[in-house]
């Protein structure tokens, strides 16, 4: 992400261009809808090829309709019948996502980008108190919600998986590592090693973005050469909670 915000860079490894309109940057995409617009120029953004519009732009909303509206295109009938989002465990989904999202999720931030000790410490403190929350449950379930992955467990996992690589020594969450957390470190393998998860998970990406877009933080952008990190090691989630 550059000082317009965030860039279409094909000629970085992994990355993609826009193959719609051709834009360089996601600003365009915004401008493009409506010329006047005011607002961030925030990802993910779900596009609407045909019209010409933004669907959604809140990573919460997407989630759900990537879940269910667009089954029909699914290539196998195991991908459509996945539901991360099932009935029966809604309930315990939106409690988790309640406390999660402040906690963990939104509470990195609130720390790295804290400009008062006051600010910083009151953050910290719950994103640890949120992970030693999150340490209990998989003491007893292999993820989240019981035997199932769901929603509740992919929201954590984009947070997790950047958290020893970047939020420990750029945002000073450096309390603790997940390292550090026996059934979170073995529940982050679980998950990386699920199909889905590891493989779009781009670590040379994280690493960068971060260290190289917050010039506020790290002004000489900067990257840290670690920690090493195997996250393909073995676990053993799936033999505890046969």
């Amino acid at each position: 992400m550059g000082p317009n915000g965030w860039r279409f860079n094909p000629a970085v490894e992994g990355a993609t261009p826009d193959t719609v309109n051709g834009f360089s940057m996601i600003r365009e995409v915004y401008f493009k809808v409506d010329p006047d617009y005011t607002g961030r120029f925030t990802v993910p953004v779900l596009y609407d090829k045909v019209n010409g519009t933004i669907v959604n732009n809140e990573s919460s909303e997407i989630i759900r309709m990537l879940n269910t509206e667009f089954n029909e295109f699914c290539a196998t009938p195991e991908a459509k019948a996945l539901d991360l989002y099932p009935t029966d465990l809604r309930d315990t989904i939106n409690e988790l996502n309640e406390w999660i999202y402040p906690g963990i999720n939104n509470g990195v931030y609130r720390a790295g980008f804290a400009t008062a000790q006051d600010a910083y410490d009151k953050a910290v403190r719950e994103v640890f108190e949120s992970l030693d929350r999150v340490e209990g449950i998989l003491s007893t379930k292999r993820y989240l919600t019981g035997p199932s992955i769901t929603e509740a467990d992919v929201r954590l996992y984009t947070t997790l998986v950047r958290f020893d690589p970047v939020y420990v020594g750029h945002f000073k969450c450096n309390k603790k590592r997940i390292v550090d957390y026996p059934n979170i470190w073995g529940y982050l393998r679980d998950l990386y090693n699920t199909p889905g998860f590891g493989s779009t998970t781009n670590r040379y990406h994280i690493e960068h973005h971060y260290q190289e877009s917050h010039l506020q933080i790290n002004p000489h952008a900067i990257v840290a050469i670690g920690p090493d990190i195997d996250y393909t090691t073995p676990h053993d989630r799936a033999t505890k909670f046969n």
